[in-house]
């Protein structure tokens, strides 16, 4: 019953997220499976460290499919983006936890940037004049 609870709970928060909100989690779920595929490299569990930089791939896929091309900067998330991509391909060919490295603090880097814009947005929501959330 808790388990079940517990899904609901992660349902329903991304069902209510806004843009914003969803762009920080999924940077939270790459890092999280990054991370695990560390740890399975570690036990030399390939096909499940496999599995983890395969959702860390989707992930930064999606990051890339919902750029909003109109701004400006999406230009540059994009090369980066995709460099993120092919560093994570690498790093799952030569069982790179170096490389693995690289990519969690690059990606740990946006998400910090990103939790600086939702706040800036919070309080400047709260004056009524709010800043894109959504690169």
């Amino acid at each position: 019953m808790p388990n079940n609870a517990y899904n609901m709970y992660q349902k329903n928060s991304v069902f209510t997220a806004s843009p914003g909100e969803l762009t920080l989690m999924l940077y939270e779920g790459c890092i999280k499976f990054i991370k695990q595929a560390k740890i399975a490299l570690v036990n030399g569990d390939y096909a499940d460290k496999n599995i983890k930089l395969q959702k860390a791939q989707a992930i930064i896929t999606e990051l890339m499919v919902t750029l909003d091309e109109k701004q400006s900067i999406s230009k540059d998330m994009m090369r980066l983006y995709d460099y993120i991509q092919r560093r994570i391909i690498q790093a799952n060919i030569k069982n790179d936890t170096e490389i693995l490295d690289e990519v969690e603090k690059l990606i740990l880097d946006f998400r910090d940037a990103w939790k600086r814009v939702l706040e800036i947005n919070k309080r400047n929501h709260s004056k009524s004049s709010p800043v894109r959330t959504r690169i």
